[in-house]
């Protein structure tokens, strides 16, 4: 069983891999060397989050449907080859929009567009054949590997790509593109090799209708609070991806290896607040647990916010720490919360639903961002300013949802529960 769930943090790690160039370098290149409109970055950014309600028609299609005698692992491969497609062609896109602007979009809908339906491909069926490969009882400590070798893929990943671009060239970023690609495109498929038994012997996994992830939230008051609260948080927390590092290339003239290095240091911190969590984990309640990284969050934007303001590279970097800090503690303790809310029967509707959450608060705190940042610096003729507004409206989402969080009881409504380990609750939420 360890062999099968290493396989598949090889897969869970390839298909992040393809993301840190996109989400990490590409956007910064677009927005700083570029000059794109930050609002144009971040949709299509956002487009594997548009496309995420694809993801439950995707299980239960696959559910019916398989090739070869295999339900997962055709739509695992396919899903690995559009996302590898896709981050091997975006520089090229990008760098189109120079010469032929309208071209560049086409292109760059489909690059983006391929990669996103990839994503959603083969996120929904690789996590759909980890649960049944494991069984409930090992479910927990198969995404927990699964999360663990994620993360260490992404800070490998991150350094690797700052290394290969050192110096900054469009010829050294694009060789650095198709490296990535060419590894997450091995590393996926030598998960892949075995891993699935033919159809007869794989049983059947549970997948919901969006009308019932939605009857799961609106069917009771808390759960409506807390879904309300979830999506402040979560706008904050993810909304500031696309925007972070060209940040710190307008606002510090930080080269593009150094705001690369950001995603490493980001993965770090959720390695150290998984273990601070699970130090805590006994000693304090997890609204507490929660409450805390809601504080280091929305410190860390005013940190940010203020290191703009100043040109204080170190306060930059504080910020960016402490936020890594505050994400990891408040993602993990708000998902258990979350599962503490639901019955036995119902933990599978709410992860889907946290998985939408989480999809739909990317999207719309992606392009609130982008507007944000490209309205502002348009009517001060100050880019950084456009940043420090950004950060400033974050910081007070994350204020209200530190309020809101007071208003949550699951106890309220929670009914026979399981409770769930802080381990599980943290590899659970690597899944988004």
């Amino acid at each position: 069983m360890l062999l099968k769930r290493l396989q598949l943090g090889l897969i869970h790690a390839a298909v992040a891999m393809t993301l840190v160039p996109i989400n990490s370098t590409l956007n910064r290149v677009m927005i700083k060397e570029l000059a794109l409109s930050a609002t144009l970055v971040a949709v299509l950014a956002s487009l594997p989050y548009l496309f995420s309600p694809i993801q439950v028609a995707i299980g239960s299609y696959s559910d019916r449907h398989p090739i070869f005698g295999l339900r997962r692992t055709p739509y695992i491969l396919l899903g690995l080859l559009l996302c590898v497609a896709g981050v091997i062609v975006s520089p090229q896109v990008a760098f189109l929009f120079a010469q032929n602007w309208w071209l560049g979009l086409a292109l760059g809908v489909l690059a983006f567009g391929a990669w996103g339906m990839g994503f959603n491909f083969a996120s929904v069926s690789y996590l759909a054949l980890a649960s049944e490969i494991s069984g409930e009882k090992g479910r927990g400590r198969t995404i927990a590997v699964m999360f663990f070798i994620m993360i260490v893929g992404i800070i490998l990943t991150a350094l690797s790509l700052a290394h290969m671009i050192d110096p900054y060239t469009p010829q050294a970023l694009q060789r650095a593109f198709q490296i990535v690609g060419g590894m997450a495109l091995i590393l996926g498929l030598l998960g892949l090799i075995g891993l699935e038994k033919r159809a007869e012997e794989t049983s059947r996994a549970e997948h919901y209708s969006l009308r019932q992830m939605a009857q799961a939230i609106v069917g009771n008051s808390q759960a409506r609070i807390f879904f309300v609260y979830l999506w402040l948080l979560l706008v904050a927390l993810l909304g500031q991806d696309v925007l972070l590092e060209p940040f710190g290339g307008e606002a510090f003239g930080l080269p593009v290896q150094a705001t690369t290095s950001i995603t490493a240091i980001w993965g770090g911190c959720m390695l150290a607040a998984l273990s601070i969590g699970g130090v805590l984990e006994g000693r304090l309640s997890k609204r507490v647990i929660a409450q805390a990284g809601n504080v280091g969050a929305l410190a860390a934007f005013v940190l940010i916010a203020i290191s703009g303001l100043i040109a204080s590279v170190p306060l930059f970097y504080a910020g960016v720490i402490l936020l890594g800090l505050g994400t990891g503690l408040s993602t993990v303790a708000n998902l258990s919360l979350m599962l503490d809310m639901s019955t036995p029967a119902s933990v599978g509707l709410f992860i889907g639903a946290w998985g939408m959450s989480n999809a739909f608060s990317r999207l719309s705190g992606s392009i609130l961002g982008g507007v944000v940042r490209d309205a502002v610096a348009q009517l001060t003729q100050n880019p950084v300013l456009g940043y420090v507004a950004v950060f400033g409206i974050e910081a007070g989402l994350m204020l209200a949802a530190v309020f809101l969080l007071r208003r949550i009881n699951p106890s309220a409504f929670r009914q026979k529960a399981e409770q769930m380990s802080y381990l599980e609750a943290a590899a659970l939420a690597a899944e988004n």
